[in-house]
């Protein structure tokens, strides 16, 4: 942990979320943040995109009753155009932006604790742990999943680790000067905004910086057909990413689609062998997806016994919640972005 920065030294800070249908939630984030132990009032900007419950009623009555909350309308719902609204609209004289999402309950000492490790590293950018938490059987197995290295790779923020320089940061907090030096987040990148902007950040002599001590619980999704849309999306958007900055590609993120050519090769090589009685190819064409699966089994199997320990209805999800996540992912990365996904995202 860093040390504990003198209040006389702490930046004036303004937190932006950009909201959509977060009715249930909204209140609770908002509060979270007002409340925050930092030792100057912390300024709210909720970037309002078109709702079809009470979200933009109930930011409106936070920005009345507080006084401290400022609300933008994001007409396409997109999120890279919300967070550069936020960013313009930051009160003169603030200069540390802290990203939250609607779900988020920020622990009270989120923004100082940020504030402070954004300091001592003498970064541009900081970022903590992702922490997904699950309420059902399947939301709890996608959960661990995404928070070990057979789900979404070794990113520390995914798994943990030590402190230091990092890649990217999940969701923020970055100094101001650094966020408009670079333009802002890209509005091409509905999905993969964060790393893009870090990217760019990295590019233009940015130091980011990990800090395992800032956990943000995420609420992941309840079913495997949205998890299948959600990396299927993800996998497109990543695609885009490693289309226009060649250098980004590597193996965490070609693994998915090699595997699922592969998979299906074999698939074609094994029906071709018992179609035509050639029990050699048959057995070729069977051994990548057996090896596949046992890799699976074996990963699901540590991944449940980590402490703490998955239920067992938990734990019988897990196989197919990590084939159904390698496989959408994969399949979006070959398929690439389409027009409608772009339209669909608020492109």
């Amino acid at each position: 942990m860093p040390e504990r920065v003198e209040a006389a030294n702490m930046p004036l800070v303004t937190v932006v979320a950009v909201v959509r249908d977060e009715e249930p939630y909204l209140e609770a984030m908002v509060r979270s943040v007002l409340e925050q132990d930092y030792p100057h009032p912390l300024h709210v900007v909720l970037a309002v995109g078109p709702s079809q419950d009470r979200t933009h009623e109930i930011a409106e009555k936070l920005s009345a009753e507080t006084g401290r909350v400022t609300v933008v309308d994001n007409p396409t719902g997109s999120k890279p155009l919300g967070l550069n609204a936020g960013l313009a609209r930051m009160p003169e004289g603030h200069s540390i932006f802290v990203r939250v999402d609607g779900h988020t309950v920020a622990e009270p000492t989120y923004v100082r604790r940020a504030v402070e490790a954004l300091q001592a590293a003498g970064a541009d950018g900081v970022g903590g742990r992702m922490m997904p938490v699950g309420d059902t059987p399947v939301q709890k197995a996608v959960a661990r999943a995404m928070s070990h290295p057979a789900g979404l790779g070794s990113a520390s923020f995914h798994t943990g680790g030590s402190a230091g320089p990092a890649e990217t940061v999940y969701l923020g907090t970055f100094r101001r000067e650094a966020l408009e030096r670079v333009g802002g987040y890209s509005p091409v990148y509905v999905r993969a905004q964060d790393w893009e902007l870090c990217l760019r950040l990295r590019n233009s002599g940015s130091l980011l910086w990990f800090d395992p001590s800032l956990v943000v619980e995420y609420k992941p999704r309840r079913t495997l057909g949205a998890v299948a849309t959600q990396f299927w999306r993800t996998g497109m958007w990543r695609r885009e990413v490693v289309r226009r900055n060649p250098g980004t590609a590597n193996l965490r993120y070609l693994a998915p689609p090699t595997a699922v050519v592969g998979l299906g090769v074999s698939v074609l090589l094994a029906a071709v062998g018992a179609v035509t009685g050639v029990l050699p190819l048959t057995l070729l064409g069977l051994t990548p997806p057996a090896v596949y699966l046992l890799g699976v089994l074996g990963a699901s199997a540590h991944a449940a016994t980590r402490r703490p320990r998955l239920d067992l209805p938990s734990a019988l999800a897990l196989p197919a919640t990590l084939v159904t996540m390698h496989m959408a992912w994969g399949a979006g990365f070959l398929r690439g972005l389409t027009e409608r996904v772009r339209v669909d995202d608020g492109v």
